[in-house]
């Protein structure tokens, strides 16, 4: 088992940046790729980005692209998103997502979840 403890949301101006951060523990030998998704109330949880444990192949939703930097540090077990120049369509619930070498932009790729953070941007 993998266990996921994100931190880091909070309300925030439009325009302002936020960085979350996902602790890893437990069976974290198994992992390889971590995720990032997001919730609104009401929507279906979309994909933020994601990032191999190696640190390559990372990817963006195109929303997000120019604005969102994931990354990791492995000496910490704990992936990073930076999250700039927010916008208040950015308003949902993050969660950190773990899985295999299989893990893409689908939710149901990934085996462990965290329980989430909200970040909240006021216009």
């Amino acid at each position: 088992q993998v266990q996921l403890v994100e931190s880091g949301g909070g309300l925030v101006q439009a325009g302002g940046s936020l960085r979350l951060s996902c602790a890893a523990s437990g069976r974290t030998v198994s992992v390889y790729t971590m995720g990032w998704f997001r919730q609104a109330p009401g929507k279906e949880r979309e994909f933020v980005a994601r990032i191999w444990w190696s640190g390559g192949n990372i990817w963006y939703a195109d929303s997000v692209k120019g604005r969102f930097t994931i990354s990791r540090d492995n000496a910490k077990n704990t992936v990073y998103l930076q999250m700039n120049s927010l916008k208040p369509e950015d308003t949902a619930v993050y969660y950190c997502a773990a899985g295999g070498s299989y893990a893409r932009m689908s939710a149901g790729t990934y085996d462990y979840w965290g329980q989430g953070t909200q970040v909240t941007v006021s216009s």
